[in-house]
């Protein structure tokens, strides 16, 4: 038999025990009436009692144990048996089993009717433990994965298909679908989104399919030993982005929406020749919320500031910079949302579009029939545009086209995939733009990467090691602090054991004004750095990821690798390709004057740079 659930006035109990008042008992009830929530629920919500307090409260009065599921060794298996549904339904979660039967959490264990349906559909006796609501959400999603429903789909879909015959029925695509392809996609698609995957990668190897999933920046992987379910699912995906299922040799690009947990997910595919067989990734982007606003990218208030100043300025060009992925065009599209009004003409070079906007005229380029960059702008240059977005600048005649638009009263925003600051303004003129245009048009360059966020739930100070202690004794100089305490996660299950929980934004900024204006147009690249690190406002990115891990906010860990990308031995990324001899010289020159001044400084190189 189940242990039944006391029914307990708990208003009347909280009022009696002195936690709330006779009139905010009121007040909560009154709201009840009209949302028909739970009282426990608007008691919280308003501030007039703790969480805490509460369900400690109803573990004392119910004689109900309380469970800490932070760090709680539950069983997937176990879990399991209760189905998904039933457990975000009533919020609850099977703990454990034992002689005595079933125990399970719940955050709200005054809810008879959620404790009779739980005990009906498990069919033994249950006894009731008391878990705080969110980290009961947040567990579910780790305990609910849907790696156990992939590998069952894929069995099942490796059934289906023979070695000598592929049926193109099996890849139609339609809302009412349920053939194993498709149960295996949305399976896959609902755990990446379950787990906040920003990329998903089907990889095909010698033996077996490798599913793999990129977490806050973090690859996590699953292998399939049904290989030949790749090709399925590859043709399936092509299908669905518009594709051509029957190119396999080149490399191809497309995109899809799909409603996953009513997200609306906007999927952009590539697919990719490689020794056995079609390599897919997916890039997930949920377009289900509002758009960014500037204030929610992560930049610093007084850093926001002088980045709102730059882009309200009537003419001149305003640079983003990074690797892919470290949030540049969040960091637009942000901007753009401050500056889009009726009164400006806004429009934007992309590939792809990656979110609409009202009001803006946005423009995708297709260069398989001539609509690239260059000619795109031209194009909008007749436009009677204000503002220009150009997605990237990838070749020197876009660059050029872009800052005669910068010089001739428009405003352009646009990224560059370099290293920091310093190096996006020698970057154009790495590729052959004239100085005097950079120094003219560039009024502003943010540099940014993302770092991963200490896990708020399982964080702890630690000391510095000794390697890390030598690390930070040169990166900070005289303001080195050797009893200074970090932080560290231990890894529970709110982070699923990693110790990290989403990722923030790192920013370094550099304003062009005259003397840094000047060294462009002398087109000296070792004066111009040594002007810009000169400058009071500066602060380089690994400087300012300490100051995250100072507050507790990412790890030394995080920092130190983030310092491990800042050192380019050249200081330039050129797209993925080598430096050319022509950009040896001024970029080696660069990183001397960067270390000259940082011994000056009593700092290493690393720390100026």
């Amino acid at each position: 038999m189940s242990s039944a659930i006391k029914k307990i006035r708990i208003g009347d109990l909280l009022v009696a025990s002195g936690d709330i008042s006779e009139d905010q008992l009121k007040m909560a009830l009154a709201e009840q009436k009209e949302s028909g929530l739970k009282l426990g629920r608007i008691l919280i919500d308003n501030g007039f009692v703790g969480e805490e307090r509460l369900l400690k409260f109803l573990s004392e009065q119910l004689g109900l144990p309380f469970v800490d599921l932070q760090d709680y060794p539950y069983d997937e298996e176990l879990v399991a048996r209760l189905p998904e549904t039933y457990a975000r339904r009533y919020r609850a979660m099977l703990l454990e089993e034992d002689e005595e039967g079933l125990l399970v959490g719940m955050a709200d264990p005054i809810d008879i009717f959620a404790f009779d349906e739980i005990c009906r559909q498990l069919g033994q006796p249950v006894r009731v433990a008391v878990v705080r609501e969110s980290e009961l959400l947040s567990v579910l999603d780790s305990a609910y994965r849907r790696t156990s429903d992939i590998v069952s789909f894929a069995s099942e879909l490796d059934g289906e298909l023979s070695v000598d015959e592929f049926s193109l029925n099996t890849l139609s695509v339609s809302e009412e679908d349920n053939t194993p392809v498709a149960r295996l996609l949305q399976s896959i698609f609902e755990d990446a989104v379950q787990i906040r995957a920003s990329d998903v990668h089907i990889e095909p190897d010698e033996g077996v399919l490798r599913l793999r999933q990129r977490v806050d920046g973090v690859l996590q992987e699953q292998i399939l030993n049904e290989k030949r379910i790749g090709s399925a699912l590859v043709s399936r995906l092509k299908l669905m982005a518009g594709l051509d299922i029957s190119e396999k040799r080149l490399p191809q690009d497309g995109r899809f929406d799909i409603k996953v947990k009513n997200k609306n997910i906007d999927v952009r595919l590539s697919t990719m020749p490689t020794a056995h067989g079609e390599s897919v990734v997916m890039r997930l982007a949920d377009h289900s919320g509002e758009h960014t606003q500037l204030e929610a990218v992560g930049m610093p208030a007084a850093m926001l500031q002088r980045f709102k100043l730059l882009i309200t300025r009537p003419n001149g060009l305003v640079l983003v910079t990074g690797p892919t992925g470290s949030g540049k065009t969040t960091t637009l599209y942000g901007a753009l949302n401050n500056l889009n009004s009726a009164e400006k003409k806004i429009i934007t070079v992309e590939d792809p579009v990656e979110y609409q906007l009202e009001r803006i005229n946005q423009v995708q380029v297709m260069p398989k029939i001539g609509l690239d960059f260059a000619r795109v702008l031209r194009a909008t240059l007749r436009q009677d545009p204000d503002i220009l977005l150009v997605g990237e600048i990838r070749d020197p005649e876009t660059a050029e086209i872009a800052m005669r638009a910068a010089m001739t009263g428009h405003l352009v925003l646009s990224t560059l995939h370099t290293n920091d600051a310093v190096s996006s303004a020698l970057r154009l003129l790495d590729i052959g733009v004239e100085g005097y245009m950079v120094a003219t048009a560039v009024r502003g360059i943010v540099a940014q990467r993302l770092i991963r966020r200490v896990c708020e739930r399982c964080t702890q100070p630690v000391a510095a090691d000794e390697h890390q202690q030598g690390w930070l004794q040169m990166t900070l100089g005289d303001s080195f602090d050797e009893a200074k305490q970090y932080a560290r996660g231990k890894g529970c299950n709110y982070c699923n054991r990693t110790g990290y929980f989403g990722r923030v934004g790192v920013f370094e900024m550099l304003e062009v004004n005259g003397e840094l204006a000047d060294a462009l147009r002398r087109n000296d690249a070792a004066l111009f750095a040594q002007r810009a690190f000169a400058q009071p406002g500066y602060r380089p990115l690994v400087h300012a990821a300490l100051d995250y891990a100072a507050q507790g906010r990412t790890s030394l860990e995080e920092v130190m690798a983030l310092s491990g990308q800042e050192e380019d031995p050249l200081g330039i990324q050129l797209d993925g390709m080598e430096a050319s001899a022509d950009d040896v010289p001024a970029a080696l020159e660069r990183n001397l004057v960067a270390a000259q001044r940082a011994h000056k400084r009593g700092q290493s190189p690393g720390a100026a740079h």
